[in-house]
């Protein structure tokens, strides 16, 4: 669960491990970002599954659609807020819970402190191995290389290179002006 998550994602080796078909993985143009800093993650693609939660006697199925990516993480899926607002789910992360309406009472999954603190364990140690790795050592240089100047005051502006003023409004008595860049195209 991530309610900070605007994604649902399914993570290709779980797939694999369901036993379904790539093939009726749709292909999708669009990235995203936030998993790995600074970089993009290109998905292999966009899969609709049905999601199921409890029982026979009282269980609640939605179809969601899910960004399959072929990168490891110690996860299997990630439901985001499509899945929050699809199934009208309230997190509380405190008692580990997630409760949903359904046809005939409210679903509660939950799960124990000592899975969530072996998951939390193999997070780590999946964090530590990218760290250890030679694309996070990459991307700090990178950082470094961009890094804002520490002897800049941070509450001065300053114009960019290139740029001139404009009045917003030119019929007003405030004078209130915008700056915009010299180097823009006519468009």
């Amino acid at each position: 669960m991530d309610g900070g998550s605007g994604l649902n994602i399914m993570y290709a080796k779980t797939l694999d491990a369901m036993g379904v078909d790539r093939s009726h993985i749709w292909p999708t143009e669009a990235s995203f970002h936030g998993t790995v800093p600074r970089k993009q993650a290109m998905p292999l693609g966009q899969i609709d599954l049905p999601i199921t939660f409890r029982g026979p006697s009282n269980y609640r199925t939605e179809i969601l659609t899910f960004e399959v990516v072929g990168f490891h993480r110690t996860s299997h899926a990630i439901l985001g807020r499509p899945f929050y607002a699809k199934f009208m789910a309230i997190p509380n992360y405190t008692y580990l819970k997630l409760k949903m309406p359904s046809p005939n009472r409210v679903i509660t999954v939950s799960t124990s402190f000592q899975c969530t603190y072996e998951c939390e364990v193999k997070c780590c140690d999946h964090t530590m191995a990218i760290i250890a790795s030679g694309e996070l050592v990459a991307i700090r240089k990178e950082v470094t290389k961009e890094a804002p100047n520490p002897k800049r005051l941070t509450e001065s502006f300053e114009p960019a290179e290139g740029s001139k003023e404009v009045l917003i409004d030119p019929d007003s008595p405030e004078g209130k002006v915008v700056r915009i860049s010299t180097t823009l195209s006519s468009k």
